[in-house]
């Protein structure tokens, strides 16, 4: 594509072109994840499973290099940037940037949570006393690594597999928010620590 891209994104009118030259030898493209940790070119029109990447090398190679975006471009309009050499790799998300698709577990190895489509290559410990289920949307979100905002989405599919084991306070009905989560025979005390993030 040569042609220039419009947004708008909170409002704001954002142009690009997909390729673009900054300067010489530099190239820049602009990428979208939505909530289910599908990735695209910002500028695709439909947005399924057709049309998202799924090339699990480029994929784990984008995403381990990705970082809150501090290059003083595009900043407020793309929050996160993949630097690949000479390319500069804007995001945007739906939600978060990580978004967990898969929960992993091997026999005599700790469960880990996998996102963005990077299978065994992408991964975080899963800790499940650190999941949080977001009062308003119901959305239920995981730890993060720090480089990229320090919390991830749990995609819905995995989020209806957990949630049977979310435990709530006696005598209260489900829409209050979950005190523990029963995992494995083991009691957990949910720490709500990344309720912060939301305030």
């Amino acid at each position: 594509h040569s042609f220039v891209s419009r947004i708008s994104v909170g409002g704001d009118n954002v142009s690009y072109t997909q390729g673009q030259s900054p300067e010489a030898r530099s190239r820049e493209y602009f990428y979208y994840i939505d909530h289910q940790g599908q990735l695209f070119l910002d500028d695709t029109k439909v947005k399924n499973f057709v049309t998202c990447f799924k090339d699990p090398k480029f994929l784990v190679f984008f995403f381990k290099q990705l970082k809150v975006n501090q290059s003083g471009r595009y900043q407020q309009h793309f929050p996160f940037l993949s630097l690949c050499g000479r390319e500069r790799n804007f995001l945007r998300c739906d939600d978060q940037p990580i978004v967990y698709t898969h929960l992993l577990s091997k026999a005599g190895c700790e469960e880990r949570l996998s996102y963005c489509g990077g299978g065994d290559k992408l991964t975080v410990l899963f800790r499940p006393e650190s999941l949080f289920m977001h009062p308003v949307s119901g959305r239920v979100y995981h730890p993060a690594p720090e480089h990229v905002g320090g919390v991830g989405l749990v995609r819905s599919a995995l989020a209806i597999e957990l949630s049977p084991h979310f435990q709530y306070s006696s005598g209260q009905d489900n829409t209050a928010q979950p005190t523990h989560f029963l995992w494995a025979g083991q009691q957990h005390t949910l720490t709500n620590d990344l309720s912060r993030h939301f305030l």
